[in-house]
């Protein structure tokens, strides 16, 4: 199966029409961050969101940690799906699905060591899909995503076979790796950022050479 495409760190409706043309199945729209590339303001993202026609999912990246900020968050922006790219640590998944129950949940999870695998598992029957970065959610300013390194896709690869829901890569993904990625995680979806950009615009050679490896 060819895995499905998310193009994250989109800024504007242009470039949202721009990755649907060259076959994105989701867009990642990234609000306020402590770092990374790509963060847009939660009207900007409303805006967006709202072009972006069905089946594709427009997905808004929070770093808020507590369900009900999340909650709030996302009735700034009318996203079809949540990302969360930081631990849960007020309030439960299940809070959230009852205040939106029409909306995805996709946790984000920074691989960095065993536990991680272990966190994936534990987190991938309250969700409905995993994300797997090359994060560090410990570092003294937070790294949530955009990295553009990529981790140990040994663990990721025991996420996949570990856990039964849909599983999207990210980190330092790109035209030259991507079969390798598929071939050792084998991912239900790509995510993309840096490396189909140039000087942070959405570079439509790039995504052409991206989809012709993929």
């Amino acid at each position: 199966m060819v895995p499905k495409v998310k193009i994250c760190c989109i800024s504007s409706v242009e470039e949202a029409r721009m990755a649907i043309a060259h076959g994105a199945a989701a867009l990642g729209l990234v609000a306020k961050m402590p770092s990374g590339p790509g963060p847009i303001p939660d009207n900007l993202i409303l805006e967006i969101a709202r072009t972006v026609p069905p089946p594709i999912a427009t997905f808004m990246l929070t770093s808020e940690t507590d369900a009900q900020a999340i909650i709030a968050h996302h009735t700034r922006t009318l996203t079809n799906t949540i990302q969360i790219v930081d631990e849960l640590t007020a309030g439960s998944y299940d809070e959230i699905r009852t205040a939106i129950p029409s909306v995805k949940l996709v946790q984000v999870i920074h691989v960095m060591d065993e536990g991680s695998v272990d966190e994936a598992i534990r987190i991938s029957t309250q969700v409905d899909a995993l994300l797997l970065d090359s994060g560090n959610p410990k570092a003294a300013i937070k790294e949530l995503g955009g990295t553009g390194r990529t981790h140990n896709w040994q663990l990721s690869r025991k996420i996949v076979e570990q856990t039964r829901v849909p599983v999207f890569l990210a980190g330092g993904i790109h035209a030259g790796n991507v079969q390798q990625a598929i071939s050792e995680v084998g991912p239900f979806g790509i995510d993309l950022c840096s490396s189909v950009r140039t000087d942070g615009k959405l570079d439509p050679i790039k995504l052409e050479s991206f989809f012709a490896a993929l």
